[in-house]
């Protein structure tokens, strides 16, 4: 929900990392690695107890992650290829936070599963969705905007990892809200695919 309204007032931040990124001679698909490594050693961080630091770097690696695409744009360097590495990271990211989660406080590890079982789910309908439906935006396939995007996903892994052994309750919020995005993108799937 806040990508889908919140972008464009970010973007002309988004726009000077990639101008940046680009001087220093980096590729798209350069910075998603980067992104990935950094969204990684969070999850790392985080189950040594280092969270502030993880945290930091979580949402650098987000930054990092719009950037990609903004320079994938700029260079018209989209690739099918990049779009796979893209939501594939992303996905490797938030299971790095979650088992870093999962590890640091061993009492969550069931809900922390429940909640990488969510996050399945609703990628599987994003996932089928997109390449079967009529491509509209400026995203490389057809965007399911939803209750959890990306910003309110990093939201919820920073809460998770600030209140450590009391995480329960934001592991079984985002759960929620999750399988409700889940529901969302599944109600649109059925209207645009029938």
């Amino acid at each position: 929900m806040l990508d889908t309204h919140c972008r464009k007032y970010i973007q002309p931040l988004i726009k000077s990392g990639a101008s940046i990124a680009m001087k220093m001679g980096l590729s798209a698909n350069d910075v998603t690695i980067l992104a990935m490594i950094l969204g990684v050693l969070s999850g790392v961080l985080t189950y040594f107890g280092m969270g502030m630091i993880g945290i930091a770097l979580l949402w650098f690696s987000g930054y990092l992650d719009a950037v990609d695409g903004t320079i994938a744009r700029e260079t018209k360097s989209s690739s099918p290829f990049g779009t796979v590495m893209d939501i594939t990271f992303d996905r490797i990211v938030e299971g790095a936070i979650i088992i870093g989660v999962a590890h640091k406080f061993p009492q969550f590890s069931f809900q922390s599963l429940l909640l990488a079982v969510s996050i399945i789910i609703s990628m599987t309908i994003f996932l089928t969705t997109g390449p079967l439906a009529e491509n509209k935006g400026e995203k490389s396939f057809h965007y399911q905007a939803g209750l959890a995007e990306r910003s309110e996903g990093f939201i919820m892994l920073s809460l998770m990892i600030l209140l450590g052994d009391k995480a329960g309750i934001i592991i079984n919020i985002f759960t929620a809200i999750v399988l409700f995005t889940a529901y969302q993108r599944f109600l649109e799937a059925r209207k645009i695919l029938k």
